[in-house]
């Protein structure tokens, strides 16, 4: 039989999986893609320095959770890039759901319930915690890009009007200031093409 800290322990060295997940914006060096591993450590550090940008009353403890944990379902279900192909979006919800299911109840019960409760929040983006999450989530890959030199934007043929859209959005609900700036570093780029 499988106690507590095993299990603990099991989900543990699974999740270490998620730095084998490649993501589509590259390190800001631009040399490689980043892995979805570095990817939740960097947000994690985005909620840290950035929150003086969150709203009133947002628990930056619950954002760093949400960040560290958000990313975890790509070990199963892959990374589907924010600008990829709208119709993939319904099976990738579907794919997530089954692996928070698997990798989250791996866990003790009352840690299952808490890290996937935490997860459906970040997700749905409901709450002032989750909205800030979401907007840290949607403002570093446009940073990486700029630093780059536009990294994964020319892959997908990224316009200004799309992050707008697909990143803005959700980004200004959070925190709107950081978003302001995000888009301003990054206009110059939109601007010259």
């Amino acid at each position: 039989m499988t106690d507590r800290l095993d299990q603990q322990l099991d989900f543990l060295v699974e999740i270490d999986k998620l730095k084998s997940i490649t993501r589509a914006s590259p390190i800001a060096d631009g040399t490689r893609k980043e892995n979805s591993g570095e990817h939740s450590w960097h947000l994690a550090m985005f909620a840290l320095v950035l929150s003086d940008q969150a709203q009133p009353g947002v628990s930056i403890d619950r954002v760093i959770r949400m960040l560290l944990i958000h990313d975890i379902v790509e070990i199963d279900a892959g990374d589907t890039p924010i600008h990829g192909a709208d119709a993939a979006k319904a099976d990738q919800a579907e794919a997530e759901m089954r692996a928070a299911d698997r990798l989250f109840g791996m866990l003790p019960d009352d840690q299952r319930d808490d890290l996937r409760a935490l997860w459906e929040e970040f997700e749905a983006a409901d709450t002032a915690d989750a909205r800030f999450a979401k907007a840290l989530d949607r403002c570093q890959p446009p940073l990486l890009n700029m630093a780059s030199g536009g990294g994964s934007w020319a892959d997908y043929a990224v316009t200004l009007d799309h992050i707008d859209t697909r990143v803005g959005v959700p980004a200004k609900r959070g925190a709107p200031a950081l978003w302001d700036r995000v888009r301003s570093r990054i206009l110059p780029y939109f601007a010259a093409r």
